[in-house]
């Protein structure tokens, strides 16, 4: 009787696992959140506007060390492909608030728009629970890729070139 038990327990949980991912799921050919941020000025930055253009939105935090193995490689995209119409947009998920952080981008040489977001801007993007985590928006915006997890340079760049 325990042997049926613990089988029907372990199906049960199986059953469940795809139904778990898909609640978290991907947001990949659907509208991007039209979420207005503000950068570490106090000025808004809005999605909407952006739109027309192709962004990458990263979920990051000054913590987080895949975090920050991937800000030279955002750097390097923003410096060869923003005259083509690409938008690097790092949302901070930091707790210790703006100043923290751009001593942080400062130190780093972050040239790209940098962004505070909190638990309303992670559940609008799906409720991921993990960082980085990425968002590649196309120009008529509409997401068109979404990563978790630090990702070769050379690798996201080929999704970039596609989407420009």
């Amino acid at each position: 009787m325990k042997t049926l038990l613990r089988s029907l327990c372990v199906i049960l949980c199986l059953g469940l696992l795809p139904a778990a991912a898909l609640a978290q799921g991907t947001l990949t050919g659907q509208a991007a959140p039209a979420l207005v941020f503000k950068d570490l000025a106090g000025a808004e930055v809005s999605l909407a506007a952006l739109k027309g253009k192709v962004v990458v939105v990263d979920f990051w935090a000054t913590w987080c060390g895949p975090c920050i193995q991937e800000i030279p490689g955002y750097i390097a995209l923003q410096k060869k492909y923003g005259k083509d119409g690409l938008v690097i947009v790092g949302v901070s998920l930091d707790q210790k608030g703006p100043a923290h952080v751009k001593k942080f981008v400062e130190a780093r040489g972050m040239d790209y728009t940098i962004v505070m977001g909190d638990n309303e801007a992670v559940d609008a993007f799906g409720g991921f629970n993990s960082i980085p985590t990425t968002f590649l928006i196309g120009r008529d915006g509409r997401i068109i890729h979404q990563k978790s997890g630090a990702w070769a340079h050379d690798k996201y760049e080929e999704l970039v070139q596609k989407a420009l």
